[in-house]
């Protein structure tokens, strides 16, 4: 059954969940300077990648902005989703989605993505979404707090305007398990250095 989620007049388009649960729901994304939420397609591969069952995992949407991938997560089965966003008219959103889901593994945090990633436990996440904005200098700083809360058999995704290498992702305790570029967005799959 489609399912529509109506949003504020600020609206300008929608993406939609590719699977689980809540599978084909359309979710509606304001318009919000700089917000660039993760397309369909990175998206599905991205959670191809991950595997279609997350039962379970729990789950950080660091820059969460239109919820994307949190909401995907929880779709799968996601035991506890954190979904950490600064921007107070994004927040209102997400608690919108999460309230017209009746998504009760999201929790929706509104503050500094790096502060959260830093107050995680030590491997205590499955998967951490990152996907700052991509005219940020947040990239290093969320990695390196990425790759202290990531579990051992867990995964760090990290969306860049530019793809990042070994040497670079070394420094966090992370390494490049698979890559995607899609026009101007390059999707990083990485585990930690064990």
């Amino acid at each position: 059954m489609k399912q529509k989620i109506i949003a504020s007049p600020r609206q300008t388009h929608e993406l939609r969940i590719i699977g689980g649960q809540w599978k084909r729901t359309r979710l509606a994304v304001l318009d919000r300077p700089g917000l660039r939420p993760t397309p369909d397609r990175v998206r599905e591969t991205v959670f191809n990648w991950l595997g279609q069952d997350l039962t379970g995992w729990r789950c950080v949407d660091a820059f969460a902005g239109s919820g994307a991938l949190g909401f995907e997560a929880a779709s799968r089965g996601a035991r506890e989703v954190t979904l950490v966003e600064q921007d107070s008219a994004l927040v209102a959103q997400l608690k919108r989605l999460q309230t017209q889901l009746q998504a009760g593994a999201i929790h929706i945090v509104r503050g500094d993505a790096i502060a959260a990633l830093r107050q995680l436990a030590q491997g205590s996440q499955h998967v951490i979404f990152l996907d700052p904005p991509f005219d940020s200098v947040l990239f290093g700083s969320a990695l390196q707090a990425a790759g202290r809360a990531v579990a051992a058999d867990g995964f760090v995704y990290l969306e860049a305007p530019h793809p990042w290498t070994e040497e670079q992702l070394e420094s966090a305790g992370l390494r490049l398990h698979r890559h995607l570029r899609a026009g101007a967005v390059h999707a990083h799959l990485l585990k930690p250095v064990v």
